[in-house]
């Protein structure tokens, strides 16, 4: 059983996942009947896209011989599509090693009679502090932009009121995507999963693991100090209020392989907002998530060296925004030596 703290801090630091949706339009209609070339593939640009779809190329690292195939993801994506993934399932099937993406995982060794009894604790830490609302804890511009994007999403729901603005922008985040045809079912990880049960194989994790050896205090402290998440939420609000274009956009262009597209769109920057807001108060610093992005990198090259020197294929994933970096992790791996091919 998981901690509540391990699902309360979970909440907190995976939003890295893309998101924009606008309250005033509806859900983005799919169109019924496109061109479609010879193998089958639609070819949509102004809707989200539907049918068939190839997806992007894979990168490839690889030296002496040992080749490690990188997939760029991306989330959400379009709910309609089947993703045409004869290249992932043809390098899968000959890797020696499948990795998982990079993150972070926090963890806490408790037994499950101590997780239900901190079940109270982080129900409060998930709360603003005080009995407060986000009116009394809102600047008054924001808190009036929320109230108008609320109905659309929450309807008269009055608990969300209560918790904190991070989490808040969390599922604020989910149900935009959702309301916007995007992220309502899994795409990629249906098929790697098909392939390792297949192959009887298991998935390495690369993800850095915290451990919280104080779970109790920790939620206590979390609840007490909080989190400077005010920049997190306004982001997500300007997300939701004006980038609907621009999610759909890059669902659409990584559906079609189009990574001129994908590298020209605008960068969002509200994972790593609210990933700062989240590890740079005392309460993560004294629990190791200081310098968490360098950490994280650190311990993924760690790991993919690894798996290169062991194999002579190897598959990856990681999102594909970071792939399209000219300082991303791949360039870690050729500064070390390594030849670095992006997809044609």
């Amino acid at each position: 059983m998981r901690s509540p703290l391990i699902v309360l801090l979970a909440s907190c630091l995976l939003l890295a996942a893309p998101l924009r949706a606008t309250p005033a339009m509806p859900a983005v209609p799919v169109a019924a009947q496109e061109p479609v070339d010879s193998e089958g593939v639609r070819n949509m640009e102004t809707v989200v896209v539907t049918g068939t779809q190839p997806g992007p190329g894979l990168w490839k690292v690889s030296r002496d011989g040992h080749s490690l195939w990188v997939l760029g993801t991306l989330s959400p994506l379009p709910s309609g599509i089947d993703w045409k993934a004869d290249e992932v399932n043809a390098i899968l099937e000959q890797a020696g090693q499948v990795l998982g993406p990079p993150g972070v995982v926090v963890g806490s060794d408790i037994g499950i009679f101590r997780g239900l009894m901190l079940v109270p604790s982080a129900m409060k830490a998930a709360k603003n502090p005080d009995g407060k609302t986000l009116k009394d804890v809102l600047p008054a511009d924001l808190y009036a932009r929320w109230l108008a994007l609320k109905p659309t999403y929450f309807g008269h729901d009055k608990g969300i009121e209560k918790k904190r603005p991070v989490l808040v922008a969390s599922e604020l985040y989910t149900r935009a995507n959702r309301k916007a045809g995007l992220g309502q079912k899994p795409v990629i990880t249906p098929v790697i999963d098909a392939v390792l049960k297949r192959r009887n194989m298991e998935l390495t994790p690369t993800a850095l693991k915290i451990n919280i050896d104080d779970p109790k205090a920790a939620i206590k402290e979390f609840a007490r100090e909080g989190v400077d998440d005010l920049e997190c939420f306004r982001l997500a609000l300007d997300r939701v209020e004006n980038d609907l274009p621009v999610m759909v956009d890059r669902a659409n262009a990584w559906s079609v392989g189009d990574l001129e597209a994908l590298r020209s769109l605008p960068s969002e920057k509200q994972a790593g907002a609210c990933m700062s807001a989240m590890t740079g108060g005392e309460f993560a610093r004294k629990r190791g998530m200081g310098d968490i992005e360098a950490r994280i990198r650190n311990h993924w090259l760690q790991v993919v060296e690894k798996a290169l020197q062991e194999n002579t294929v190897s598959f990856a994933s990681m999102p594909i925004a970071e792939l399209q970096k000219p300082d991303g992790y791949l360039s870690y791996l050729q500064a070390r030596g390594y030849l670095v091919e992006a997809p044609l």
